[in-house]
């Protein structure tokens, strides 16, 4: 008998059994990919039942999916025992995860299915995201760019608290010159499916850490409920000395202090906002690789102010914000940092 979303957390073994680009565009946190059809095939069935007839697609359907149903009982299921119990979805709920659930309950394994599928899961996480941020007290890290917030947070943890990393789930820092090497960012699916991930772990008795974000990370937007949370939420705010912001920044964007022409075309961007005379300064620095120097103009020039405008409209002081002097950003000054802050 099929389960509902509701019941996601009794089954810790959990398939997709959509196409690989569904499943990359998002998916249950945790979910494998079988997928009974991958995208060719799906688009070829897909054709056929439009253009031919629902028969002759269904046929050729069911053929592609025996097959492939048959290669995952060779690979993936082979050293599954008896008592394995996987939850099975699709896009609706139907054909595709039916056949595969059919399958495995006839070999004896406890296969059970999704009501609703991947559709019903989403409905699920848009809801749960409208209402679950407000369920939780929130400890917001403030500090220009730089003073090392996203090592707090991980501190933070390390020392046993909740935090939310955001920048983490988006993979992006927030800026424009945030990007990760060689990691682009998740869909806005995707995204969210990773906030509803983490919130419905936390215990909303405790308090949860999270950085100082605007509304937008790179390309992707934080949902309305948790950010009007946040900057509703008191504040812990970090004085931070210029040299070991430099310093830390230097460390965290050593991939694109390798070559001028890379960060060169980064700044371009922002000639209508800070002038073709302070760009072309900026870059003359890039060219002659005089990075300290690079960073700390950046810092004083574009970051702090744009930060402390946002900060200003965004996380306005209030009474029960905390300041913290931190001229230390490492592994150990961080520790020491956060067992000061969680004292």
């Amino acid at each position: 008998m099929p389960v509902t979303v509701a019941e996601l957390s009794a089954f810790p073994d959990i398939i997709d059994a959509r196409s690989p680009s569904e499943f990359a565009e998002d998916h249950i946190p945790g979910a494998v990919n079988l997928p009974v059809l991958d995208d060719a095939e799906r688009e070829r069935v897909g054709t056929l039942y439009k253009q031919a007839s629902p028969f002759e697609a269904k046929k050729i359907g069911a053929a592609l999916v025996s097959r492939n149903i048959a290669q995952h009982l060779d690979t993936w299921f082979a050293d599954k025992p008896r008592t394995y119990r996987p939850l099975v979805y699709c896009w609706r709920g139907g054909g595709r995860s039916g056949a595969l659930t059919h399958v495995l309950q006839k070999i004896g394994f406890a296969a059970v299915q999704l009501e609703g599928g991947y559709k019903a899961y989403r409905r699920h996480v848009v809801a749960e995201l409208a209402r679950l941020p407000a369920l939780f007290s929130y400890r917001v890290v403030c500090g220009p760019t730089g003073s090392g917030k996203s090592r707090l947070l991980q501190a933070l943890v390390d020392a046993g608290a909740q935090a939310l990393d955001l920048e983490a789930l988006a993979a992006h820092r927030g800026s424009l010159l945030g990007a990760l090497p060689d990691q682009p960012q998740p869909t806005q699916k995707s995204f969210e499916s990773a906030i509803w991930s983490a919130l419905i772990r936390f215990d909303p008795q405790r308090p949860v850490f999270v950085e100082s974000e605007s509304k937008r990370i790179g390309s992707l937007q934080v949902p309305d409920a948790l950010i009007a949370a946040m900057r509703a939420s008191p504040c812990i705010r970090l004085e931070v000395p210029v040299g070991e912001r430099v310093r830390l920044l230097t460390e965290d964007y050593a991939h694109f202090l390798h070559d001028p022409q890379v960060i060169n075309a980064r700044l371009v961007h922002l000639t209508e906002l800070r002038g073709h005379e302070t760009v072309a300064a900026w870059q003359d620095l890039a060219n002659r690789r005089a990075w300290p120097e690079l960073v700390a103009a950046l810092l004083e020039q574009h970051y702090d102010p744009a930060y402390f405008k946002s900060l200003a409209h965004n996380y306005a002081p209030s009474p029960e914000d905390r300041t913290f002097h931190a001229d230390d950003l490492s592994p150990d000054g961080l520790r020491r940092l956060a067992d000061a802050i969680l004292d």
